[in-house]
This record gives C-alpha cells, sequence and structure tokens, in this order.
C-alpha cells in the first residue's frame, strides 16, 4: 500500500515552524536540513532567499512531516488555505490534550478538542504558522 505523507510550503518560515514541531512531537531531522542556496541555478536569488528551505522533514511516528519554503525570485506565492490539514491519530486521550494544546498556541482553534457526538475525541486548529492540523483520539484505533 502507499504511504501518504504531508508536504507543506511556507513563505519563509519553514525552519523555524519545523523547530517548533520538533519541540512538540520530539525526534530529529531526517537527514540535513536543505537550503535554498545549495541548489544548482539559485546564484541570482537574494541571500535571504538562498537561506530559504529547499527540503526539511520530521519523522511523527511511522510517518514525515515535509516541507519547504517558497522563493519569490522564481515567481511563487504561497495563499494560506483551509484545503490541507493535518490528521494526527495520537495513541491516547493525554497525547491528543498534548499535541493539541502545544500546536494550537498562538494559532487560531476552530473546535476545542472534546468528546463528539460521533464517540471520538476531536479538536481542529489553525497554527501560528497557518496550517491547519486534526487531533482526533479514538480508543479502537489506537489498539
Amino acid at each position: 500500500m502507499a504511504k501518504l505523507n504531508p508536504y507543506l510550503n511556507f513563505d519563509g518560515t519553514a525552519e523555524e515552524a519545523f523547530n517548533f514541531y520538533k519541540s512538540i512531537f520530539g525526534g530529529e531531522f531526517v537527514g540535513e536540513v536543505h537550503k535554498m542556496g545549495n541548489a544548482p541555478g539559485t546564484e541570482n536569488l537574494s541571500e535571504e532567499e538562498k537561506n530559504r528551505v529547499m527540503h526539511i522533514a520530521l519523522p511523527i511516528g511511522n510517518d514525515l512531516l515535509m516541507a519547504s519554503d517558497i522563493v519569490p525570485g522564481f515567481g511563487q506565492t504561497l495563499t494560506v488555505g483551509n484545503n490541507n490539514y493535518v490528521s494526527i491519530f495520537p495513541d491516547s486521550r493525554e497525547d491528543a490534550d498534548r499535541l493539541f494544546k502545544g500546536l494550537s498556541e498562538g494559532g487560531n482553534v476552530e473546535m476545542p478538542i472534546e468528546d463528539q457526538f460521533w464517540g471520538d475525541y476531536f479538536g481542529c486548529f489553525q497554527d501560528k504558522y497557518g496550517v491547519h492540523w486534526m487531533v482526533n483520539y479514538n480508543e479502537e484505533y489506537a489498539k
């Protein structure tokens, strides 16, 4: 079966965001934090753009959360929207609370984490970097 790993784009804050996520989830980045300035064809970028992240990856459980920054000098723009969520299925209610509290700090809670009518413990929010998250705990899924 194919494996799905979320890939996020940022406008110059990928490394900051991933250091924040690392502080919540723990672990170490996979490989190095690759910068735009190390890629061929980036000689004419500004120093700020050369320092943007070309690729970063953080393992979370058996999955990878990956990201890069856009490069305005290449004509790229970022539009933050609500069409992408990272959905987390923690192993316990306590871990669900910890992740929800940590990741939502400084962001905008859309739905507080609480028991829902469908039987799960669920909440969702947009973090301080504009990324949308869902935290969903179900005792049956965690087994």
